[in-house]
């Protein structure tokens, strides 16, 4: 053949996109499988799982001050109190210590749950009794307890345990310990209201006001470790500050929603309360060191009038002179001083130590108590009052290695330097007031050692009397006056919304969603095993991927022979088939004619391995010659599989075989076909030695003979890809006709003739497409019978071809 048949390189070729679609739609029964079983999961996770809620509540965090306090109220109580800045309040919310309050206060640790389809659920607040434990006892812990309503006035509890020592808790001191029960199911009856002590449990159980109960209908309850239940609702607990701004969002999720509303709302009051105490902590530890020094004075007092009345009664002295007054009263005046003198350097010199020797700072009473009216000094009280407080607060909830602990120090040990100088100033002027005091008292005392004993002593009893009565009115002052700065304080915290459930919907359980993640996930298993098949599938379906795989010309395409023999051109001349074989009859002979090639035309069929339909090729190509009359042979040179003779049922006792070693003439080898102008020579005996006799002069002998009898010669080869013996035979061809399948020939099955073309060791060849479906189904209705599941199959052992049940499924789904 001429430049038609010149080698075109061609590049490795792509994923086949067209090729995966229309795999994957062939998958359509696997798709509704697969959706199916993925639709059915999902619903049985749905009705098994319980549904999650998510509530949250809004709360302000503002600067309240004080509307009772004023630049002239004595008692400088708001520099005790906690800053309201956003960040130490949510530092509180997250310290485990508040958790520890909400959990107790409502006895979260008691669960109450009822028996569904597929679950115990809390039922919480839905339950129609409630369970009262009898304080400093143990109860057993994650051991559900059974009760069953029998009445109004009566109930049942069950229990089962399989061990013999379970661990119980106080829920008092949160003490846990092992308790020892009795093992097996026991039940017993009890009224509402009666004290249960049992080694597992010791409490009472109430019915609910107002809830209607229906007897036998049967509930749990359910003790859990406490510091369990506080880490789970704290590491519940979501907080946000949106924009760094004075709100704060607190949400949670969890299964039922009474329970997160109560916990939210609780928690916020918790939180309100504790801050109010921190902030009024000051106060109060002043109001707590009022009371001390009333306590004392009054007993002082007390003390004063008895000695006075005893005194009068006994030297009979009632009345003073106007003079002895006056002295007495002068005297008295500069003793009060001096007593709000030595106030002062007392606290001073109490305040230095405290300074110097303790690192908390939040117990300090007012400084205002002792008469210090320093604005220096208790304005740098107040604020290392707050930097303690700010640094106790970081305390349960930063690390203690954290920067901002030396930060405060710092701030704190600053402030303290400042205060011990503003000190050593106000002491220095008060030793030196005190001084001019006591000057003024020595000089009224010697007036009043010129009165007589009697009224000496008397005055001294009056002074001591009007000075403890003056500094109780001062305490009992300041009393009122702190109780009344204390009642007026009011929390930083505001509570913008509180936690309510307003219909939520569960956050987990969008069934729709689910649904379709259901239809995905279905679509996904087919699809990727398209992919799969796609991308690892190395055979011929289509001509085109044919054309991609070889630059050989392809010839002509074959469809689909639905006949039990290969006779379909014979049988059925108007089929598509048989016209296809016209085609390429009409293909050889322009190609004879192009080529100038007169007298007798020899046509060489082959295939790369079995069962690609080389025989059914030559059958009906030779087949299509006789009928146009011509007379034509088929030559049977497959000497290691005889096949061609059953089509036509003739017998294969002698054949090629017999010829080329001697045997038999040609005329004693050559049978009829029955039909006109087509004669056959069978393969005959399997020989020892194929390739041997297909090189020997025989086989010249043999070509040239037919070609001085016949107009055409078809020779049907062995497979190429399996034996030498058709590449022995390519010198006799004038075209040898190389055959693939659809779905079944391998594309690399292709390199061996590809390389023989492209270094010349063949020419003249073209290819034909054998079984080609449009549709692109698998499945071949082939009956002339090389075997389709070893390509080997005939030239190897084990030419039992049969289907798997592995076949069968796969056939089901369209797998290949």
């Amino acid at each position: 053949m001429n430049d038609e048949f010149d080698l075109l390189e061609s590049s490795a070729p792509a994923f086949d996109i067209k090729a995966f679609l229309f795999r994957a739609l062939r998958y359509w029964k696997l798709f509704i499988l697969c959706i199916g079983i993925g639709i059915f999961i999902i619903y049985q996770q749905n009705i098994r799982e319980q549904a999650s809620y998510r509530l949250s509540t809004q709360i302000s965090v503002e600067d309240e001050t004080n509307p009772l306090f004023t630049s002239n109220t004595s008692l400088t109580f708001n520099w005790g109190g906690v800053s309201g800045k956003v960040n130490k309040i949510r530092t509180s919310l997250q310290s485990r210590s508040i958790h520890e309050k909400v959990v107790d206060s409502l006895q979260f640790y008691i669960t109450y749950l009822k028996q569904s389809r597929f679950r115990k659920d809390d039922i919480y607040k839905a339950a129609p009794f409630r369970v009262s434990l009898i304080p400093d006892s143990y109860q057993v812990l994650d051991q559900p307890i059974k009760i069953t309503l029998i009445n109004l006035l009566t109930y049942e509890l069950s229990w089962n345990f399989e061990n013999s020592m379970v661990n119980a808790q106080n829920y008092s001191d949160k003490s846990i310990k092992a308790t020892e029960v009795s093992i097996g199911a026991s039940k017993q009856q009890f009224n509402f209201g009666e004290i249960v002590n049992k080694p597992f449990f010791k409490g009472t159980i109430n019915l609910v006001e107002n809830r209607e109960i229906k007897p036998g209908d049967s509930y749990f309850f359910q003790f859990e470790k406490f510091n369990t239940v506080v880490g789970n609702y704290k590491s519940k607990l979501i907080i946000s500050n949106p924009q760094n701004s004075a709100i704060l969002n607190l949400s949670m999720t969890d299964f039922n929603k009474s329970k997160i509303v109560d916990y939210l709302n609780k928690t916020v009051e918790v939180l309100s309360v504790d801050h109010l105490e921190r902030k009024n902590q000051f106060v109060t530890n002043t109001i707590n060191f009022i009371d001390q020094q009333l306590g004392r004075v009054k007993s002082k007092i007390t003390s004063n009038i008895d000695s006075l009345n005893d005194y009068r009664v006994e030297n009979k002295i009632f009345n003073i002179d106007e003079e002895s007054t006056n002295i007495n009263s002068q005297l008295a005046v500069l003793e009060i001083e001096k007593d709000g003198i030595n106030r002062k350097l007392a606290y001073y010199s109490s305040l230095k130590s405290y300074l110097e020797n303790s690192e908390n700072t939040t117990e300090l009473p007012a400084p205002s108590l002792a008469g210090v009216d320093d604005g220096n000094i208790q304005g740098n009280i107040g604020r290392i009052n707050a930097l303690s407080v700010q640094k106790a607060n970081y305390e349960k909830t930063v690390r203690s290695d954290a920067s901002i602990f030396s930060d405060l120090d710092s701030q704190i040990d600053a402030l303290k330097l400042v205060l011990l100088e503003n000190i050593s100033t106000a002491t220095n002027g008060l030793t030196r007031e005190l001084n001019y005091v006591n000057s003024k008292i020595a000089n009224a005392t010697e007036k009043i050692r010129k009165l007589p004993k009697s009224q000496q002593k008397l005055l001294d009893i009056q002074r001591q009397y009007a000075l403890n009565e003056q500094t109780y009115n001062l305490f009992l002052a300041k009393r009122g006056e702190a109780d009344i700065i204390k009642s007026a304080s009011v929390s930083d915290i505001v509570v913008i919304d509180k936690a309510k459930d307003v219909g939520a919907q569960p956050i987990d359980l969008k069934l729709s969603s689910r649904y379709i993640v259901a239809v995905f996930g279905g679509l996904i298993p087919p699809l990727l095993l398209a992919f799969l098949i796609t991308f690892f599938d190395n055979k011929l379906h289509s001509p085109k991927d044919l054309e991609s795989q070889s630059s050989i010309p392809l010839l002509g395409v074959i469809g689909k022979n639905t006949l039990d023999n290969n006779l379909v051109v014979h049988r059925k001349p108007k089929s598509a088939v048989a016209e296809s074989f016209r085609a390429i009859r009409s293909s050889l002979q322009f190609m004879y004619k192009k080529h100038e090639l007169e007298g007798s035309k020899t046509v060489m069929v082959t295939s790369s391995v079995s069962g690609e339909g080389k025989t059914f090729c030559s059958i009906n190509i030779a087949t299509v010659f006789a009928l146009s009359g011509k007379k034509t042979v088929l030559v049977g040179l497959d000497l290691r599989k005889p096949k061609i003779f059953g089509d036509f049922n003739i017998q294969n006792e002698i054949g090629a075989v017999n010829y080329l070693i001697g045997q038999k003439e040609l005329n004693e080898v050559i049978q009829p076909s029955g039909i006109d102008n087509l004669d056959v020579i069978t393969s005959g005996p399997i020989p020892p030695n194929p390739s041997e006799l297909l090189i020997g002069d025989k086989m010249d002998a043999l070509i040239a003979a037919l070609k001085e009898k016949y107009d055409y010669i078809i020779l049907d080869t062995p497979p190429l890809g399996l034996v030498s013996d058709a590449i022995e035979l390519v010198e006799y061809a004038d075209a040898t006709l190389f055959v693939t399948r659809q779905d079944y020939t391998k594309k690399a099955m292709l390199n061996l003739i590809n390389d023989k073309y492209k270094r010349g060791e063949i020419k003249n060849i073209s290819l034909l497409y054998n079984d080609y479906d449009q549709k692109g189904k698998y499945g071949y209705g082939y009956g002339y019978g090389y075997g389709y599941g070893d390509y080997g199959n005939g030239y190897h052992e084990n030419d039992k071809n049969k289907m798997t049940l592995l076949d069968r499924v796969k056939s089901i789904f369209k797998i290949s």
